[in-house]
């Protein structure tokens, strides 16, 4: 049995649902089901009693130790973390209460049931901290891919959370010996993205006839990552993984957001030949950037493909249709997570990014 903490998010549910398919254990799964978790991406295994959903806080540390008491797990996950840079802008204490004290207490919970822990159970024990390249800072064009060693240099507050909990896995390996691994992975896109994030808020703009808003020159370029591939990583991280050791997790795919959103585009054009917004790709709008927009990620997983043998197994172009296709085929889902507060959400963001030039010659309103 394993603990996982924002199991209802992107990737975490993505994992939990990799995990019932591919493992025989069981699942606890805690998620404080803020506006990025949802129960919906969970409903395939509803009925599957090898999984235990709880609704709770990882920062709740009553909660935490009578799930350790109860279920004892031998591993935790954690997935559990506020990720959007955006968001971060508008709100940074909610990233550093979640990421930051929120890690914080959930590995003094850990730290104080392992240490009870005796023999084999002891000894096979592992914490496993889900986190992002961001917290590597940005690229130049002609630099070489963030590795284990880069040095960390996050530029907004959410890496900037994210490094910080990085931070303290590290020392309660180094200082107690908590059996620990972190991995940093690359943009994630697929199934179940809540539509903040670039790929499926793409999808859902333009087959609703709405702006493509493309932050600055569209140039920024990032490495994407089918969740599916990096589930895969982290149970052969988990099962293999030394411990203390860091593990970048990255798909070989270098894309700007430009080159993203156009692919999407063409994607869309296939499906809806004939439709009233055909090219996409007229929809397509520049706003005024982000502050501190980090120009370029890139991954170099060459340590977990030599020493634990993963690799991704899904190209981008193999990737992004899949990825489209499924938001085709469950509007329903996107229609339920694009709530009120969903909207209200992009008016924050996006109202004051007026379009500077539309990339079809004509003026746009980023106002979503």
């Amino acid at each position: 049995m394993i603990l996982v903490t924002g199991g209802a998010g992107f990737i975490g549910s993505n994992f939990v649902l990799d995990w019932m398919t591919h493992e025989t254990g069981s699942v606890v799964n805690l998620d404080k089901l803020t506006y990025a978790g949802n129960m919906e991406n969970l409903a395939g295994i509803k009925n599957e009693s090898r999984h235990l959903f709880v609704q709770g806080d990882i920062g709740d540390r009553a909660l935490v130790q009578r799930l350790l008491a109860e279920h004892r797990p031998r591993a935790v996950v954690n997935f559990a973390a506020e990720s959007h840079v955006d968001r971060s802008i508008h709100v940074p204490g909610e990233f550093v209460q979640t990421n930051v004290v929120g890690t914080f207490n959930l590995l003094e919970e850990v730290r104080a049931y392992w240490d009870a822990l005796e023999g084999s159970e002891k000894s096979a024990f592992r914490f496993l901290h889900v986190s992002t390249d961001e917290v590597y800072g940005s690229l130049g064009e002609q630099d070489a891919p963030f590795t284990e060693m880069t040095p960390y240099a996050p530029n907004s507050p959410y890496s900037a959370s994210k490094a910080a909990s990085d931070h303290l896995v590290r020392a309660y390996h180094h200082t107690y010996d908590l059996p620990t691994l972190t991995t940093n992975c690359s943009n994630n896109y697929g199934p179940y993205q809540f539509p903040e994030k670039l790929i499926a808020l793409m999808i859902l703009n333009a087959t609703r006839g709405r702006p493509l808003p493309i932050y600055g020159d569209g140039r920024n370029v990032r490495d994407w990552l089918y969740v599916g591939d990096h589930c895969a990583a982290i149970r052969v991280v988990l099962a293999r993984g030394k411990t203390g050791e860091v593990y970048n997790i990255g798909g070989w795919n270098e894309k700007t957001n430009l080159d993203v959103v156009h692919t999407v585009c063409t994607i869309l054009d296939e499906h809806h030949h004939d439709g009233v917004h055909v090219p996409h790709a007229s929809l397509i709008t520049y706003v005024k950037d982000r502050p501190g927009h980090d120009r370029r990620y890139a991954i170099d997983a060459r340590k977990i493909e030599r020493e634990l043998g993963w690799k991704p197994q899904e190209s981008f172009e193999t990737g992004i249709r899949k990825t489209v296709r499924w938001y085709l085929d469950n509007m329903t889902w996107v229609d339920n997570v694009a709530s009120g507060n969903y909207q209200n959400w992009l008016t924050q963001n996006y109202a004051n990014r007026a379009g500077s030039k539309s990339a079809a010659g004509s003026a746009g309103e980023a106002t979503l």
